[in-house]
């Protein structure tokens, strides 16, 4: 049995959007002030959990990566490309463009819960699926690097109001920022 695992860069004031400054907001591209260190291969240290679940992604995540990953080379790039990826959309991909995608057929929220019977489910950015993860409480763990900046405005992780009780399993300082697995506890 698996687990349904968030891996999310975030602020110190919580913001998880656009770290990366491709959506051009004005508080974008903060995860690269530090340089490419901590956010470069699996600083999310999830191992063989990531060579042997399947990654789940919403559209627009999924798009931009797969414009990204195919480009590189190395270990991790290969890894990234070689693992299976499914992708939550009502508007449909070209699979072809990342190697190992596919869509998911219905509710993702359903297909993750039945999945992570068999395997980890990791979930990558794509906050509008991971809220709607959140909310049918189906999210097992949450793994996070906190940069030590704040940016004032953006998309937070949790969506207000939401309520749920985490233990913290692992905080460790690396590079720039802050490494956390916070496990639900059921």
């Amino acid at each position: 049995m698996g687990d349904i695992i968030v891996i999310q860069f975030a602020t110190l004031d919580g913001v998880v959007s656009d770290p990366d400054g491709r959506w051009g907001t004005d508080h974008g591209g903060w995860a690269f002030r530090y340089g490419p260190g901590p956010v470069s291969d699996d600083k999310f240290r999830l191992g063989a959990r990531m060579e042997q679940g399947v990654q789940l992604y919403g559209r627009r995540t999924w798009e931009h990566f797969a414009q990204l990953w195919p480009k590189r080379d190395g270990g991790y790039a290969s890894l990234m490309n070689a693992v299976p990826k499914r992708v939550a959309t009502t508007t449909g991909i070209d699979a072809a463009a990342w190697s190992n995608s596919a869509p998911i057929d219905g509710d993702p929220v359903a297909w993750a819960a039945d999945e992570r019977t068999r395997r980890d489910v990791v979930v990558i950015g794509s906050l509008s699926l991971v809220r709607t993860l959140a909310a049918a409480d189906v999210v097992d763990e949450y793994r996070l690097i906190t940069f030590p900046t704040m940016v004032g405005a953006g998309e937070r992780l949790f969506a207000p109001g939401a309520r749920a009780d985490f233990r913290f399993k692992e905080v460790e300082a690396v590079e720039a920022g802050a490494f956390t697995v916070l496990r639900r506890e059921r």
